[in-house]
C-alpha cells in the first residue's frame, strides 16, 4: 500500500511540474498569411520609389495626373482669309461686310530679350490679339530659343532680312541671300517658313518685290509708325501711344519694336484702340489680294 501511494504521489508531482513548464513558455505566433511590409532598406520618411512603382495608376488616374502639367497647345486652326494688304500697306477687307475697323500689330528687329518678348505677348494675350514679329536672321542665329518662344505662344513670325541692311542698295544675289537665309533658319527652328516680309527701313525695289514673291511671302512696309525707335521718344510710352493714335485709321498697319517703353505702352495702347471700336486683325487671316478684291 505504501509503495502504491508513493508511486501515485510521484506521478502527480511529475504531472504538476510539466504543466508549470508549459505555462512559462511564450505563446506561438498566429499562423496567418504574411503581411506586405515596407522593404527593410526603406524608412518611413525615406525613398518611396518602390511603393510608387507598386501603386500603378488606373487609366483615369493617369489622365488626371497629366492635365495639370500639360503644355498649352498652339491654336493650329487657321482662320479664313478675310483681308489683304493694299498698295499703301493698309489692311483691307476682301469682301463687303467684313469688318474694316481693324489694325495690324507688328514688332520689328527681334528677337532680342526674353523679358521684353514675354511682356509683349502677355499683353497681346490679355487683349486676345496676335501680331507679326518681324525677325532678323542674325538675331535668330544667336537666340533660336527666343524665336521658338514667340512661335509656341501663338504669335506669327515675319522675315525682316538677315542683317537689317538697305536691300535696295544690294545686288540681286545679295538681296536674295538676305531674304532666303532667314526663310531657311526660321523653318529649321520652328518648322514653318514666314509668310510676311518687311524690308529694313521700308526700303525696296521691284527686284526685291520679285524675290519676296518667289518665296511665297506678302510684302509690306507700314501705314502707321509708332516712332518708338526715335531717340526723342525713348523712355516715353505716352509718346508712343499718342503717335499711333494721331495716325489711326481703319486698316492701320502699325509699326512697333521690341523696346522697353513699347512694352510699357502696349496695354494702354490696345485698351485705347478697343475703346475707339477697333479690333485686331489676325495676321493669319491676311492673304494675297483676290482678283476681284478692292
Amino acid at each position: 500500500m505504501i509503495s502504491k501511494k508513493a508511486l501515485l504521489i510521484a506521478a502527480l508531482c511529475l504531472l504538476l511540474s510539466s504543466c508549470a513548464q508549459k505555462q512559462d513558455e511564450p505563446p506561438q505566433a498566429e499562423q496567418s498569411p504574411p503581411a506586405q511590409s515596407v522593404p527593410a532598406n526603406a524608412s518611413s520618411a525615406g525613398d518611396t520609389s518602390d511603393s510608387q512603382t507598386a501603386q500603378k495608376e488606373t487609366p483615369a488616374q493617369a489622365g488626371d495626373s497629366d492635365k495639370p502639367n500639360a503644355e498649352p497647345t498652339r491654336d493650329t486652326e487657321l482662320p479664313p482669309l478675310l483681308y489683304h494688304i493694299d498698295k499703301a500697306y493698309n489692311v483691307k477687307p476682301n469682301e463687303d461686310g467684313t469688318e474694316k475697323k481693324v489694325v495690324l500689330l507688328t514688332f520689328d528687329d527681334g528677337p532680342k530679350e526674353k523679358e521684353m518678348i514675354e511682356g509683349l505677348i502677355d499683353t497681346l494675350d490679355k487683349h486676345q490679339a496676335k501680331a507679326i514679329f518681324f525677325v532678323n536672321g542674325y538675331r535668330v542665329k544667336a537666340h533660336p530659343e527666343l524665336l521658338t518662344l514667340i512661335h509656341e505662344r501663338g504669335q506669327i513670325i515675319g522675315n525682316h532680312s538677315w542683317d537689317h541692311i538697305d536691300l535696295k542698295k544690294e545686288s540681286a544675289a545679295s538681296a536674295r541671300k538676305q531674304v532666303e537665309d532667314v526663310q531657311d533658319i526660321v523653318e529649321k527652328t520652328i518648322g514653318e517658313r514666314p509668310r510676311f516680309f518687311r524690308p529694313p527701313f521700308g526700303s525696296g525695289n521691284d527686284r526685291l518685290h520679285q524675290i519676296v514673291e518667289e518665296n511665297d511671302m506678302i510684302y509690306m512696309t507700314w501705314s502707321n509708325g509708332s516712332l518708338d525707335w526715335d531717340s526723342k521718344n525713348k523712355n516715353k510710352p505716352e509718346a508712343v501711344i499718342q503717335n499711333v493714335l494721331d495716325q489711326l485709321h481703319p486698316g492701320s498697319n502699325i509699326l512697333m519694336h521690341e523696346l522697353p517703353w513699347t512694352v510699357e505702352a502696349l496695354d494702354e495702347l490696345l485698351t485705347k484702340l478697343e475703346a475707339k471700336g477697333y479690333g485686331f486683325a489676325d495676321p493669319r487671316s491676311i492673304g494675297d489680294k483676290p482678283v476681284t478684291g478692292q
